[in-house]
Order: structure tokens, then C-alpha cells, then sequence
């Protein structure tokens, strides 16, 4: 209704004034019958509400459409009143919702053929690392122990692109299952070794066989993801990360806390955001910004919680939270 009366406020300004101006000229003029005047008036009056009333009558749901926002895409196919503005504007939105359509379905095979694109290179790139990997394996020499360092990071790095890629299509890819905390933790620490011996930090672990609800092959990202960024920052200032469970009333906490340069006050609140590398990024060249956002991520999908504390030159703590 507000919006009809804002509409055709110019149009009752405009009958006013000419109605005014029609009579000033004959009262001007010297014809001053005042009850042709009031008549004259309450004709003026009497059509132009006819007509406001007619008006709202054949554009009423026209006028509500416009004054209520959309809240599903296909409102757009709401038929209106046979009114032309009200027909024209309905075609108007069905074409639009047509074109709209049709685009999403061009972009959503775009970014299906990116996706198997994506994961098909990297099963392709993983061949030949592990042959270069069953190679560096044969010799001890200190140019092969280098050989198999930077297989790892490459190794990890098409991990990283891999889960990214497999996140559009999380549904898909999760499987709930029972757990074991002390198990994960494990068979982190397992693919983790080099890493450890090479910057000289090592695991301390005090987890319980505490069992969680969770997907097993996420978890393991997540806690490599930790584990990695842990070691990184710690190197040449630490020479432990510690990985424990702590247990509340309603939930269990899998803490990883590392002693290394921690993270920068400033930067803490944006740490989970995507390809956010903060000061110490300018410091690790080799930080992406990726690992503790695609963790946070992964955390919301599965139900979990993710919380990060950290002190400049004093190290971090990362913790997951599982409900119990």
C-alpha cells in the first residue's frame, strides 16, 4: 500500500495543482459561482479516486511483489494480473530466472570438469613421486635424504590441493564412523616422521584410546594439517610439540601445542581465513594459507570445533573439540 501511494503521489500533486490553476483562471475571470466550484472540485476528487482505487485493484499482487524481497528464485514464475506494466514486468523476471538458470548450469560443469581435472592430475603426480621416493629409499646418501625431504613437501603440498578439491563435494566423500583419538594420533605421527627428524622436533603424546564419532581420513588431514604447521614454526626454537586429550562433561579436547614463535596478536582472529599467511608468512615462504582454513572447514562439515591460542615467541595451541 505505501508503496502505490509513494507511486502515485506525483500523479495527486499534479491533479491538485491542476484543478487548482483551472479554477483560479475562471474565478480570475470573474466566474465565482462557488457551488460550481465545490461541484467542480468534487467531480476532480471523485475520479481520481475511482481511478487510484482501480488502479490498486488490477496491480495490488504487482505492488506487493515489489515491496516483499524473493525468498526462493522460483517466486520469479508468480503470475500477476493481466495489468500491461504487471505482465511486462512478470516476463521480465521469468527471463531473467531462464538466463539465470542456464548460467548456473554452464558454471556448475565448469567447476565439475575443474574438479576431475584437479583430482585426475594429482593421482597422476603421485605416480612419479613415489618412484622417486622407492629410488631416494635405496641410497643414504645426504643428497637422497634431501631428495625424499622435498618429495614430502610435494607429496603434502598435492595432499593439500587434493582435499581442497574433494571440500565441494564433502557429502560425497564423508563417512561417520567410531574413532580411536590414540589411533589417529599414531598414524599421524607415522607419516609425519621425516618431517620430525628433520628439523630436530619431536612428539610428545599423552592421548587416551578415547573413541569419537568422526570420519577417520578427515581427521587425519586435519591433524597432519596441525602437526605440520606445529614443527614448521617450532624448528630452530623448540625442540617438542606435544599432542594430548584433555576430557570435559560433555566433551573431549585434542590438543596440539607447540613452544615456537607463535603467531603475531594482530593476526590471530584471521588465521582461519583462506590463503591468510599473516607475518609469519613473509618469514615461511612455503606457508599457503590453505592448512587451518581447509581444517576449520572440514570441522564445521563434520560437527566439530577448532580453536587456536597463541602467543608471539611463545608457541600456539590448536585445539579439536569432539562432543560426547
Amino acid at each position: 500500500m505505501s508503496l502505490f501511494f509513494r507511486e502515485h503521489l506525483p500523479l495527486i500533486i499534479i491533479n491538485c495543482l491542476q484543478t487548482t490553476v483551472i479554477i483560479l483562471v475562471f474565478w480570475l475571470d470573474g466566474y465565482r459561482s462557488v457551488p460550481l466550484v465545490l461541484y467542480s472540485l468534487f467531480l476532480g476528487v471523485f475520479f481520481l479516486t475511482i481511478y487510484l482505487i482501480y488502479r490498486y485493484i488490477t496491480h495490488k499482487s504487482f505492488y506487493k511483489r515489489l515491496a516483499q524481497p524473493m525468498r526462493h528464485l522460483d517466486e520469479a514464475f508468480e503470475t500477476f494480473h493481466s495489468a500491461p506494466l504487471a505482465e511486462a514486468f512478470s516476463k521480465l523476471l521469468k527471463s531473467q530466472y531462464t538466463l539465470h538458470l542456464n548460467e548456473r548450469t554452464h558454471q556448475e560443469k565448469r567447476r565439475k570438469n575443474h574438479l576431475t581435472f584437479i583430482n585426475q592430475w594429482v593421482h597422476q603426480m603421485k605416480t612419479p613421486l613415489s618412484v622417486i621416493a622407492l629410488i631416494a629409499q635405496e641410497s643414504d646418501e645426504e643428497y637422497m635424504m634431501s631428495i625424499r625431504s622435498e618429495t614430502d613437501k610435494l607429496e603434502k603440498g598435492l595432499e593439500l590441493v587434493l582435499y581442497a578439491a574433494r571440500l565441494e563435494t564433502f557429502e560425497h566423500d564423508f563417512q561417520v564412523q567410531s574413532v580411536s583419538l590414540k589411533k589417529i594420533t599414531e598414524q599421524a605421527i607415522r607419516e609425519n616422521k621425516r618431517l620430525f627428524i628433520k628439523n630436530e622436533v619431536y612428539p610428545e603424546i599423552d592421548v587416551q584410546s578415547t573413541v569419537v564419532e568422526s570420519d577417520e581420513k578427515w581427521l587425519i588431514f586435519i591433524l597432519n594439517q596441525l602437526i605440520t604447521n606445529a614443527v614448521k614454526y617450532s624448528a630452530g626454537k623448540s625442540r617438542k610439540i606435544i599432542i594430548a586429550e584433555t576430557k570435559r562433561s560433555t566433551q573431549v579436547e585434542l590438543i596440539v601445542q607447540d613452544f615456537g614463535i607463535g603467531i603475531p596478536k594482530t593476526d590471530v582472529k584471521r588465521v582461519f581465513n583462506p590463503f591468510f599467511t599473516g607475518e609469519n608468512g613473509r618469514l615461511y615462504r612455503e606457508s599457503t594459507g590453505m592448512g587451518l582454513y581447509l581444517a576449520k572447514e572440514v570441522c564445521e562439515k563434520m560437527g566439530h570445533g577448532i580453536k587456536l591460542e597463541s602467543l608471539q615467541e611463545e608457541g600456539t595451541t590448536v585445539k579439536l573439540i569432539f562432543q560426547i
